[in-house]
C-alpha cells in the first residue's frame, strides 16, 4: 500500500488518522498549460524524498496519521467533477477529521468549498492565488477553473491574497476591502495581520500554487509574475494557523514539468508545513 511520504502503515489507516487526503485529478477546463490531472504521482514521489521531521515546529506531524482515499475517478465533465468532489468532501467533513484535497485544477475547489460552508456556515475562505477566479461562468459552465471562487464570494467571507490577474467582468463580484493584491503587499508585512483580522474564527484555505512566484513555482497552468516567495508564504500561513481554527485546505494547479522536480518538492513541503502548523498549534 502506498502511503503519504512513505510513512508506516500504522500511521496511514483511516481509524488511526487525524488527517484525510483526497486527490481530485481533474484538468478538464484549464485553458493553457495542462498536466494538473497528472500531479499526484509527482507529489507523492517528492513527499517520499522529504524529511518528515519539521525543524520549525520541532514535530513529526505524520504521526497524527494521514489517510489517503483513492483518487476520484470518472470525472468526465465539469458537472460530474463538481458533484463527485462535493459528495466526497461532504462525507469527509462528516468524520470531523482534518480534511485536505489535492488537485487537479482550481475548479475542484468549487464543490469542496460548498460542502465546507454547508457544514460551517460562518466559514472564512482564504484564497491564495494569482487570479481572482470570480467569473460566474466561463466556456459554458459555472464549474470552470476561472469560476473557482464565484460561489464562495456569494456564500462565505472570502479573503483573497496575491491576486495579480483578472478581467473587468469580475469587478462586480470583487470586494476590494478583502483583496490583497500582489503589487500592494510586495515588500511589506502589515497586510498579514490586516487580512487575518478580517477572518472569522473558522477558516478554510484554498491555495492555488500560481499564487507563488514562477521563480519558485513554474509548474502551473498560468505562471503569473510577481507572486509570493516561500518565506513570506510560510510566515503568513503560520500566523493564520496560530490565530484561527483552520478546518481544512486544498492545494491545486501543480502541473509537473519533466526534468524539474523542484516544484513537486515545494508542493509536498508546503502540504506538510501546513499540517505541521495545524497540529503544532491545535493539539
Amino acid at each position: 500500500m502506498r502511503t503519504f511520504a512513505g510513512i508506516e502503515e500504522e500511521y496511514a489507516g483511516f481509524d488511526q488518522a487525524d488527517i484525510l487526503f483526497q486527490s481530485i485529478p481533474y484538468d478538464g477546463t484549464s485553458t493553457w498549460g495542462k498536466g494538473a490531472d497528472n500531479a499526484l504521482d509527482a507529489f507523492l514521489e517528492a513527499a517520499e524524498n522529504m524529511e518528515v521531521y519539521d525543524i520549525e515546529t520541532n514535530s513529526e506531524v505524520y504521526k497524527r496519521g494521514v489517510y489517503m482515499y483513492p483518487p476520484l475517478t470518472g470525472l468526465t465533465s465539469p458537472e460530474v467533477m463538481f458533484k463527485k468532489s462535493y459528495e466526497s468532501a461532504k462525507n469527509m467533513l462528516a468524520t470531523n477529521k482534518f480534511v485536505t484535497f489535492f488537485g487537479g485544477e482550481h475548479s475542484i475547489s468549487i464543490g469542496v468549498i460548498k460542502a465546507v460552508y454547508e457544514k460551517h456556515p460562518d466559514i472564512t475562505i482564504l484564497q491564495i492565488d494569482a487570479h481572482a477566479d470570480l467569473r460566474d461562468s466561463y466556456m459554458g459552465t459555472p464549474y470552470n477553473h476561472a469560476c473557482a471562487l464565484h460561489d464562495a464570494s456569494k456564500n462565505t467571507n472570502l479573503i483573497q491574497v496575491g491576486i495579480r490577474s483578472m478581467t473587468d467582468s469580475e469587478l462586480e463580484f470583487l470586494n476590494r476591502d478583502k483583496v490583497f493584491f500582489a503589487e500592494d503587499i510586495y515588500g511589506t508585512t502589515d497586510w498579514m495581520q490586516q487580512s487575518i483580522d478580517l477572518m472569522g474564527k473558522k477558516v478554510y484555505i484554498t491555495f492555488d500554487l500560481d499564487g507563488l512566484d514562477p521563480s519558485i513555482m513554474p509548474a502551473t497552468g498560468t505562471p503569473e509574475p510577481g507572486g509570493l516567495d516561500w518565506n513570506t508564504t510560510i510566515r503568513y500561513l503560520r500566523m493564520v494557523f496560530e490565530q484561527r481554527q483552520v478546518v481544512g485546505f486544498d492545494l491545486v494547479e501543480l502541473a509537473p514539468i519533466a526534468g524539474n522536480k523542484a516544484p513537486n518538492f515545494l508542493t509536498a513541503k508546503l502540504y506538510y508545513k501546513m499540517l505541521s502548523y495545524k497540529f503544532f498549534n491545535h493539539e
